[in-house]
């Protein structure tokens, strides 16, 4: 499959980000409850979606989720109950970047989890899901698809890049010689997991534009919003001034202007 272009995928992309805060607000307005959850391979391209997603939203409304490795006490709470805390109140949209579903897939790979924690997350899950469908959570889940070859391709392309090194961990790395190991545990989580309720929806991601542009509409179409008309802003009239004088700019410590150094020649630029 053909690289999407730039100039179409920008060109789309800023119009499904403009249809992305339509639907916040609606979100906002309604009180409704929106959960995605953003799941798949290392390096498929799950953060830079939800980069893309959180682009134009309010952070106040949107919040990304990213847990790191649980706590000791975490690890003797009900398995699910250092999610149900980041859920969204009314009115506000949560994205999962990873989720519950560490535990089928990480956890189980690696045997960070016992036979019988990981049997009773399969059972536990579709239970727990359907819990918040009932309650009107609405509830996404994306599984970005990824090839070996183009995996190994992206990690390569972090380890010469010191913008991007610090994205791979010994963990990451050892997916390529566990590739199986996941495949299968995926497979599983899907036969157990995908319900009519909450159902998996696979991005095929092996073209990070295509993978965004594809996740995010779907994800607009998904949802039932609808425009709400705009706020009527008027901008006031400043009163007049009524003898406030600014104190001396030399009695603050401004910060120097680096920006002045790119237009010398032999500067930083």
């Amino acid at each position: 499959m053909a690289r999407l272009p730039r100039v179409p995928y920008e060109t789309e992309l800023l119009r499904l980000q403009g249809e992305l805060v339509q639907m916040q607000e609606w979100v906002r307005s309604t009180g409704s409850r929106l959960v995605v959850v953003f799941e798949g391979r290392d390096a498929a391209g799950k953060g830079g979606a939800i980069k893309r997603i959180t682009e134009y939203l309010n952070p106040r409304i949107c919040r990304i989720v990213a847990l790191p490795a649980p706590s000791e006490r975490e690890r003797s709470q009900w398995y699910f109950q250092r999610y149900t805390e980041h859920l969204p109140a009314a009115g506000e949209i949560v994205l999962l970047d990873r989720s519950w579903y560490n535990r089928a897939g990480v956890e189980r790979v690696m045997g960070f989890c016992t036979p019988d924690e990981y049997a009773r997350f399969l059972r536990q899950c579709p239970v727990f899901e359907e819990l918040l469908v009932e309650d009107g959570i609405l509830l996404r889940k994306y599984w970005f698809s990824v090839s070996d070859g183009e995996q190994e391709r992206r990690f390569r392309g972090r380890m010469t890049d010191p913008m991007r090194q610090w994205k791979l961990s010994p963990m990451d790395l050892e997916s390529i010689t566990r590739w199986e190991d996941y495949s299968r545990a995926k497979d599983e989580m899907f036969a157990r997991t995908d319900t009519p309720e909450s159902p998996w929806f696979v991005v095929e991601a092996e073209d990070k534009r295509r993978a965004r542009i594809n996740m995010i509409a779907h994800l607009l179409g998904s949802v039932p919003w609808e425009p709400i008309p705009g706020r009527k802003l008027k901008l006031p009239k400043r009163p007049p001034q009524r003898g406030y004088r600014r104190p001396p700019r030399e009695r603050f410590h401004e910060v120097p202007d680096h920006a002045a150094t790119l237009l010398v020649p032999g500067g930083p630029g």
